[in-house]
């Protein structure tokens, strides 16, 4: 799986300052491998997944090995072409397009998913209240993986949990 050597060297100031951009696509978060080994347990032929938030994509590549039609999305355009690269070096056919959550007209157009994944989603506070809005509207099952962020508490607080692994979630 190819990733960027350093993180810290994809920091663009003014993407922060325009947008508080982070490049926190580039790492291979916990969370994303904990979301793709519960991801890899699923019978998940010719079931429809959006991963959000999919960085290095590890949950969407397992989805699709399992058979599932995937888009994986984030709001960075070089990782969804580093994600793009990698799903076709490894042979695995999945969709990959840049979405912002606060235009999901994309997600919509092709709701509702089956299974809707997301990874360490939670890191800021606008992103725990956009989600809120947005996931009702996809549809699904929802699996998120999160490392215990502090706005998690409060956003799985609105859900019915269910724990399928450490720190990785079924919502409805």
């Amino acid at each position: 799986m190819l990733r960027p050597p350093s993180a810290d060297d994809l920091i663009d100031e003014e993407a922060f300052d325009a947008d508080e951009f982070m490049p926190y696509w580039a790492e291979l978060w916990p969370s994303g491998v904990a979301l793709a080994r519960v991801v890899a347990e699923q019978d998940l032929a010719g079931a429809r997944v959006l991963e959000l938030g999919a960085g290095l994509g590890l949950p969407s590549l397992a989805a699709a090995v399992r058979g599932a039609q995937v888009l994986a999305t984030d709001w960075a355009e070089e990782a969804v072409a580093l994600l793009r690269e990698n799903a076709a070096a490894n042979g695995i056919a999945l969709r990959a397009e840049r979405v912002r959550w606060d235009d999901p007209g994309p997600l919509l157009a092709d709701a509702p998913w089956d299974v809707v994944l997301g990874a360490d989603l939670l890191y800021e506070d606008r992103n725990a209240t956009l989600l809120l809005e947005l996931l009702p509207r996809l549809g699904g099952d929802i699996l998120l993986a999160d490392p215990g962020r502090p706005a998690a508490a409060a956003f799985l607080a609105r859900w019915n949990v269910e724990e399928l692994a450490d720190r990785v979630y079924r919502l409805r």
